[in-house]
């Protein structure tokens, strides 16, 4: 199955798979656009095994407001699951995924989108500490979740 419960299971699984050059990246990814895709094949792309960490719905509304998320952590992990790039989807209800990165027994890829400046990329440090690198994936859409529900008349 692609949806892990926890980091404990994620854990597992890297360690199953040891000889895999893992890549992992994260996000509320509530709907779903072409920004996203775009970052899910550029992060396959870097390894053999892609960790998509999801945000709970908690950390979302502390995020982006009381109106988000718009979909529930368990739909958007199952939309996220379906697609063809994602190994692995797993959730985290920290603000950010520093935690859960400090969890997964390797790391050789974080990805992010070229919107944040390496500086801001939370779990850099850790990555490149333990021979990593960080990668930020060049924008080519000017879609976000955020934009897309101003246009609704939602956000």
């Amino acid at each position: 199955m692609k949806i892990l419960k926890n980091r404990d299971e994620l854990a597992r699984r890297l360690l199953e798979n040891a000889e895999a050059r893992v890549v992992f990246t994260n996000g509320v990814f509530d709907l779903l656009h072409g920004g996203h895709i775009e970052l899910l094949w550029f992060a396959r792309r870097q390894g053999d095994v892609l960790v998509v960490g999801v945000n709970d719905d908690e950390s979302v509304r502390r995020l982006k407001g009381p109106s988000r998320p718009v979909f529930p952590l368990e739909e958007r992990m199952e939309i996220l699951a379906a697609l063809k790039p994602v190994t692995w989807v797993v959730p985290f209800s920290e603000d950010t995924p520093l935690e859960l990165i400090r969890s997964m027994p390797r790391l050789d890829v974080l990805v992010k989108g070229g919107d944040y400046s390496a500086r801001e990329v939370v779990g850099r440090r850790e990555v490149e500490a333990r021979g990593g690198r960080l990668l930020l994936c060049p924008i080519r859409t000017e879609n976000s979740t955020s934009r897309i529900l101003s246009k609704l008349g939602r956000a």
